[in-house]
């Protein structure tokens, strides 16, 4: 969820390119093989069939792997009453539990807040009202895209000055929403980010959807050599079923090296410095980050919405929890 600079991606990708700042150009570098979006939605389509349903997706080495654990709901179909609590070595760091209506606890929650466009010429203006963001009753918070007249607002809620990570592991069970327009993410960013600026604070694309949420992205953006834009490592794919049809269970597991990202029980990509043009060098993830959630609208990536775009767009967070090593 960059955003500082847009990018260009393509479903069943993994590249290393350079990201577009505003006014600048995109250079797309050293594409990775990857399975094509027909081949992947005809065999998912064989797999319904046949009445057995895997998750398609692709190592960070470009490997295909299949998983039985997108389709089947491991994380999706868990009922409220499986808290995260039930999981040991974990710890809850909220479980929005509360009245509907409610604000998302101060003591653990920031809004980044204003209409900047935000490096993708996105169209909504970020608030901390709680029509963009409280919790729902139901044990979840809600992250609203609305429109406003001619215009957008929406919610950039995070853990800034609150709640970092190092390593380790982050789980966030969550339902996107979907629509043209629509851009959901569950991501990260360097908690040096105003001292040294971005793109040498380093960020972690947990999970982004785009539009009707029928595509997934993951990855990481770091510095590069000699310039100002960043270089992105990703993986991305098609899953049976779009997103927002169900809670996932979406995590980033961190330690020296080492960045992996996956969906319930998948593992969607494992990033080390040796992806990175530069290596070591450009490597700037073995250091705190913290947590962002939110719903941006239109702007160059996803693209417009349209009359069919669902208002209010929500984002519903069950609970957020941390396993530190």
């Amino acid at each position: 969820m960059n955003r500082h600079a847009a990018s260009s991606r393509e479903s069943g990708t993994r590249t290393v390119e350079v990201s577009r700042l505003p006014g600048t150009g995109l250079i797309v570098e050293r594409p990775r093989r990857r399975l094509p979006s027909v081949l992947a939605f005809l065999i998912v389509l064989g797999l319904v069939a046949t009445g057995t349903v895997y998750g398609l997706s692709q190592r960070s080495d470009g490997a295909d792997i299949e998983s039985e654990s997108i389709a089947n709901g491991t994380g999706s179909t868990t009922s409220q009453s499986d808290t995260a609590a039930a999981k040991p070595g974990y710890t809850v760091y909220d479980d929005f539990s509360g009245t509907a209506g409610d604000a998302v606890a101060d003591d653990r929650w920031s809004h980044d807040v204003g209409q900047t466009g935000w490096g993708n010429n996105e169209k909504q203006n970020y608030t901390d009202s709680t029509e963009n963001s409280s919790l729902d009753g139901d044990g979840n918070m809600v992250v609203n895209a609305l429109r406003n007249g001619d215009g957008y607002t929406s919610a950039r809620v995070t853990t800034k000055d609150k709640f970092e990570f190092t390593y380790g592991r982050i789980e966030a069970r969550i339902e996107m929403p979907a629509g043209a327009g629509l851009h959901p993410a569950f991501w990260m960013l360097g908690t040096d980010l105003d001292s040294v600026g971005w793109p040498l604070s380093g960020e972690i694309d947990i999970m982004e959807t785009l539009n009707q949420a029928d595509q997934y992205h993951t990855g990481i953006h770091a510095p590069q050599p000699d310039s100002l834009t960043s270089q992105k490592v990703d993986a991305g794919g098609i899953p049976p079923e779009p997103l927002s049809e169900n809670f996932h269970t979406y995590w980033v597991e961190r330690s020296p090296g080492r960045v992996t990202t996956g969906i319930d029980d998948t593992t969607l990509a494992t990033i080390t410095p040796a992806d990175l043009i530069g290596g070591a060098d450009y490597w700037v993830f073995d250091k705190p980050f913290f947590l962002l959630f939110n719903v941006a609208v239109a702007g160059d990536w996803p693209g417009p919405t349209d009359d069919s775009t669902p208002f209010p767009a929500t984002m519903k967070v069950d609970w957020v929890r941390y396993r530190a090593d």
